[in-house]
């Protein structure tokens, strides 16, 4: 039995996320077409949620400097948007890390608990 393949095989890439706004333009130029749509707010900052989690697991594969650079300013832009999708202000986070770091500390001291015993 023989079967026929056709000379262009159309390859179909499934990604269903949020990605930065000019990537539609990088798709094509890459000789791909791609198909998105807007996002309502409600799934916009579940979307931005998710892609901090998927940023954060980049961060720790990172092998270099470099790479570690790139994941903490990936999620450094994602985390002031959902500051602002949220209606907070930056001075209210800080105000509550300050009362955390009070509360509880900060990481200065690098510990890292290994158990506890009763």
């Amino acid at each position: 039995m023989m079967f026929l393949v056709p000379k262009e095989v159309k390859m179909i890439k499934k990604y269903n996320k949020l990605v930065r706004d000019k990537i539609p333009e990088i798709v094509e130029k890459a000789g791909e077409n791609p198909y998105f749509r807007a996002l309502n707010k409600k799934e916009f900052f579940e979307a931005i949620k998710k892609k901090i989690l998927e940023e954060a697991k980049e961060l720790a594969k990172a092998k270099n400097r470099k790479e570690i650079i790139d994941e903490v300013v990936d999620i450094q832009e994602l985390t002031d948007i959902l500051i602002t999708e949220m209606e907070i202000s930056k001075l209210d986070v800080w105000a509550l890390r300050r009362r955390k770091n009070q509360k509880r500390g900060g990481f200065k001291k690098r510990l890292f608990l290994i158990k506890t015993k009763k």
